[in-house]
């Protein structure tokens, strides 16, 4: 899993490039703690439109990024995902939790 984080105002960009599981964890918290603590960033975008594969392990790992930045008063919003993972999420009911565009 490659992660690439962007800024563009108050916006902080994560996009993520291959497979989304248990072995991007380390990666994927690392990525997003250095954007939590700042005061300038209120919303993150988790793009991902180049995620091949996800799986039920990533999808904890994005409630726990969107726990962890609802307590920070940040807004995740997932991005740009394929109809494969656009059905993951849908099934999860992620839509209740995040604004996926």
């Amino acid at each position: 899993m490659d992660i690439k984080s962007t800024t563009n105002g108050a916006v902080a960009t994560l996009k993520m490039n291959g497979r989304f599981d248990f072995s991007a964890h380390k990666f994927f918290k690392a990525a997003y703690d250095q954007f939590l603590p700042q005061k300038d960033i209120s919303h993150l975008e988790i793009n991902l439109a180049d995620v091949t594969y996800m799986d039920s392990s990533a999808l904890g790992m994005l409630l726990l990024l969107h726990e962890r930045a609802q307590a920070e008063g940040k807004k995740v919003e997932l991005s740009r995902a394929n109809p494969t993972v656009t059905q993951i999420l849908d099934i999860a009911n992620f839509g209740k939790l995040f604004t996926i565009r």
